[in-house]
């Protein structure tokens, strides 16, 4: 689930039969619940909006969502070997890192 760029982990409760989320991202823990998608969709929205309410109301900046700015340190084969493949594929390292996490948040 995604709103105003906030994104929620969602898992089914069968003890109570509830779907349970949380927002992840953020370094305070804030969830929600709901018996079914629409109460989710809706329980999730107020979530997002009380926390950005919360923090205006406590003069702190929110966790804002991801920035689109992610380091890696990866062993010096594996650089090598995404290197050459984003240079076979006519792309910078970026673009074609970029690609190939796409696809796999995809599957």
């Amino acid at each position: 689930m995604k709103y105003k760029g906030y994104h929620a982990k969602i898992e089914y409760d069968p003890d109570d039969h509830i779907f349970v989320g949380r927002i992840i991202g953020l370094r305070d823990v804030v969830g929600f619940h709901g018996e079914s998608v629409q109460e989710l969709e809706t329980a999730f929205a107020e979530a997002v909006d009380s926390y950005l309410a919360a923090c205006e109301q406590l003069g702190q900046k929110p966790n804002k969502p991801h920035s689109g700015n992610l380091m890696l340190r990866v062993p010096v084969e594996v650089h090598a070997a995404v290197a050459a493949a984003a240079e076979t594929s006519g792309k910078s390292i970026n673009q074609w890192a970029a690609g190939v996490l796409k696809k796999a948040c995809q599957s």
